[in-house]
């Protein structure tokens, strides 16, 4: 199952479809360099020259690129586990890239996540409608993962909710504040959707939300015809997915240079 899920996300959730909804998206030879929402730059690729030269040469290429764009603060190389990339990391980190934190690739099947999660009492999941409902969420992720540009991120799903674009976000709330959220984000041509953002308070954990609003999503992708669900995860929501039948099958860390 492992490698099935596997050579799935490396056919049809890398290069053109991670970067659909950039403003821009230029090619250098196996990158795709895109800018994103908030002046962000994003790179991305299938596979790389198994050559240590060339890859210096492209990550020196690709930031140079960046650095000239002066609107750009930041930009982020997205490296996988799994890729056959020999010295990538110490390519990045000579350019000024760091490594955040690792995260875990994690696929399940759509079908086997759709089940009944019971709620504990007072607690409703429904999908956001509103503007109202937008700021909620983003000021609760925004103190569970300690983001001081959570109204940044408030902006940007405003706007999306707003323009309809695919996208769902979903909250669970108890006596009328939001105790979690996520969001699901169907891929275009593909068979996957995506689940992103998930954030339950403190007080709130171990009792089944997420779960319930993982659930909730799969069954909303399997209406839109969806076979497979994807994120990537913190260790903190690692084994709640595990839990709802999820599967790892690689990590991914980010690399980070800041202007």
């Amino acid at each position: 199952m492992q490698e099935r899920f596997l050579a799935a996300y490396d056919d049809q959730l890398r290069e053109a479809v991670e970067v659909h909804d950039a403003a821009e998206v230029q090619r250098m030879g196996p990158l795709w360099l895109a800018r994103l929402f908030g002046n962000r730059g994003f790179i991305t690729y299938r596979a790389l020259p198994v050559n240590a030269v060339e890859i210096e040469r492209l990550v020196g290429a690709a930031l140079s690129y960046f650095r000239d764009d002066t609107d750009v603060t930041g930009v982020e190389w997205k490296t996988r586990q799994h890729d056959d990339a020999p010295r990538l990391t110490a390519a990045l980190e000579a350019c000024g890239f760091v490594a955040e934190e690792p995260e875990s690739i994690m696929i399940g099947e759509a079908a086997a996540l759709n089940v009944e999660v019971p709620l504990p009492d007072g607690v409703e999941i429904r999908r956001i409608a509103s503007v109202e409902d937008v700021w909620a969420a983003a000021e609760m992720q925004g103190r569970v993962f300690d983001d001081p540009l959570w109204r940044t991120r408030a902006e940007r799903t405003e706007q999306r909710m707003l323009a309809d674009d695919g996208q769902e976000f979903w909250i669970a709330t108890a006596g009328g504040e939001v105790i979690s959220a996520g969001r699901l984000e169907p891929v275009p041509g593909t068979d996957f959707a995506g689940i992103w953002g998930g954030a339950t308070v403190p007080q709130w954990r171990g009792r089944g939300i997420y779960r319930a609003l993982t659930a909730r999503r799969a069954s909303v992708a399997l209406s839109l015809g969806k076979s497979f669900i994807h994120s990537d995860s913190t260790d903190f929501s690692r084994p709640i997915l595990e839990r709802s039948g999820f599967v790892r099958v690689s990590s991914t860390t980010p690399y980070v240079w800041t202007r």
